[in-house]
């Protein structure tokens, strides 16, 4: 046998063996009186509570955090709309996982609710779109659900700047997908798992079940348009991978998912 041909088996079979695992943790709740700013009546949905999660994907040796909860000021907070019960570094720690552990970290998009601990993981390498890192960077201003003070610890970390779609470990099993629209950089998670097979996390590309129902957006996306051709982008994607797809925001979806220290692989 050729030698390269040795190394390209070695290389085939190392992609198709890659450890892949996800773990769903909670980091956080929101609830709303009024879904309006959603873009929809409050006849067209009884659901009035987001969940908000964190994720961990295991890929072999590396670990990637996707998404990052309320900030951290929230937790113990059970008043207004918000309720935050145990920090994301505090549950990551209980499975013996510092955020110097973290080689990667990508955020769907840089709203308050996503990015709650990002500043704990300036040793990764940031994953972001270029749209999405002028607009939380430098013009935050411009959009008042940027909050710069929980991701200002990231400006100068090591950081890779996409233009698209992004396949992280270069074996396709996790993809970060460009879905502008909600936020100039807005992005979704596509994972291929093992035994779970493929899986889609969404983001914010829908809140609520009938948002994508209703092909509704939200008042304060940067590009309604937009928002529905990445709608149409992702909805192919799903439709040509068989793809589960996952509402991040869905407390329904959320109460029928095992968290952390479960895992999905």
């Amino acid at each position: 046998m050729s030698r390269f041909l040795a190394l390209l088996l070695l290389l085939t079979s190392n992609t198709l063996h890659a450890e892949l695992r996800l773990t769903l943790f909670e980091c956080g709740h929101l609830s709303f009186d009024d879904i309006s700013a959603f873009g929809l009546s409050n006849e067209e949905s009884s659901v009035r509570e987001l969940f908000v999660p964190c994720y961990l994907i295991q890929h072999n040796e590396h670990l990637m955090v996707w998404d990052a909860g309320l900030p951290l000021t929230d937790v113990g907070r059970t008043d207004g709309n918000t309720r935050y019960e145990e920090s994301f570094l505090d549950q990551l720690a209980s499975m013996d996982i510092s955020p110097a552990d973290i080689d990667f970290v990508a955020f769907s998009h840089m709203h308050y609710d996503h990015v709650g601990a990002a500043n704990a993981f300036s040793q990764a390498t940031l994953l972001i779109q270029e749209a999405e890192a002028v607009a939380a960077f430098e013009h935050a201003e411009d959009n008042p659900v940027f909050r710069p003070e929980l991701y200002v610890g990231l400006i100068d970390a090591k950081r890779r700047t996409l233009n698209g779609d992004h396949d992280v470990f270069g074996d396709g099993s996790v993809k970060i997908i460009s879905a502008p629209g909600h936020t100039p950089g807005h992005q979704v998670l596509y994972l291929e798992l093992s035994n779970f097979g493929p899986l889609i996390l969404s983001g914010d590309l829908y809140h609520f079940e009938a948002s994508r129902e209703l092909r509704r957006t939200p008042v304060f996306n940067t590009d309604a348009e937009e928002t529905l051709r990445s709608m149409d982008k992702v909805e192919a994607l799903i439709e040509s991978t068989g793809a589960t797809f996952w509402i991040e925001h869905s407390q329904e979806l959320a109460e029928s998912l095992n968290l952390a220290p479960a895992f999905y692989d």
